[in-house]
């Protein structure tokens, strides 16, 4: 079974990209981030299609921003939108939807982005994990967390960390909170299958970052042991991040039981593109 996941950065601007891609990969799970659709707004534009494809949807929409879903094409139960307990910013958003899929409970996340340590919304996000820490603590034994969870879990998933010194995404607590949430048994399948390597997730589009290699590991596939152990690949698809009107995010894609495109799927190791020297590169939004 092929479980992936993608923060598309709005559907409806990614539909030229999604399709094929379905085609091309012939994933049996996606979980999908940033939809950016309502649920009626998103069945209306890709319904026929993804039914056409054998996929069943669920679906935790809203207007134009946030929107996560789980495509399925072997199986689509007890569906939960939202995590019981979690904190709204100020009202509950569409960021969290989970469903059993094959045996196996999936969550498609996207984490609330934090924006500014200390501030509200910082404060909202490490809420907000703790309330998915308890969901998937008292869940089933067979798991996986997917989806873009905001956190680059060591200074090794980013190009830099002297350039995101005092940025979310890599302080402390938010490492802490991310920590825990791994600490109920939860494996990191992508880091596990490769200890050493230099891999992203997600590349600013301004300053040639992609081009350049400078980004971040940010969307995570984190599994149950019993789920882990049925890893074949774990691999990010960076060519579905190359060409015209990509989404910020690359796909993670995780084989269970075989591994159709081979131990390293098709694009992994990543670009040989040189790390900077440290210091030498400001974010984009730092300039």
């Amino acid at each position: 079974m092929r479980v992936a996941t993608w923060n598309v950065n709005s559907v409806k601007r990614r539909v030229p990209r999604l399709l094929p891609w379905l085609d091309q990969r012939q994933p049996d799970v996606v979980c999908l981030q940033e939809t950016k659709l309502a649920n009626n707004a998103f069945t209306k534009l890709l319904g026929d299609e993804l039914s056409d494809r054998g996929y069943e949807v669920a679906l935790n929409g809203e207007v134009q921003w946030n929107g996560v879903a789980i495509l399925s094409r072997v199986g689509l139960n007890d569906v939960v939108v939202g995590i019981p307990g979690a904190p709204g910013f100020p009202d509950p958003e569409a960021r969290a939807v989970a469903a059993t899929c094959a045996g196996i409970r999936v969550h498609s996340l996207y984490v609330p982005n934090g924006r500014v340590p200390d501030s509200d919304h910082y404060q909202y996000k490490l809420a907000w994990l703790a309330a998915l820490r308890d969901m998937v603590g008292t869940g089933p034994r067979d798991a996986i967390v997917c989806g873009d969870m905001n956190i680059a879990p060591t200074d090794a998933d980013v190009f830099d960390p002297l350039a995101y010194a005092d940025e979310t995404h890599v302080t402390a607590p938010e490492r802490a909170a991310l920590a825990e949430l791994q600490a109920l048994g939860l494996h990191d399948v992508v880091r596990d299958r490769w200890p050493h390597e230099r891999i992203f997730t997600y590349w600013d589009y301004r300053g040639g970052f992609f081009q350049k290699n400078l980004g971040m590991r940010i969307d995570l596939a984190l599994a149950t042991g019993p789920v882990a152990d049925r890893v074949r690949a774990a691999w990010i698809d960076r060519l579905a991040r190359k060409g015209t009107a990509p989404s910020d995010h690359a796909p993670v894609i995780v084989d269970l039981d075989e591994a159709p495109d081979g131990d390293a799927g098709p694009t992994v190791p990543p670009s040989s593109a040189s790390p900077p020297r440290p210091g030498s590169v400001r974010l984009p939004q730092a300039r």
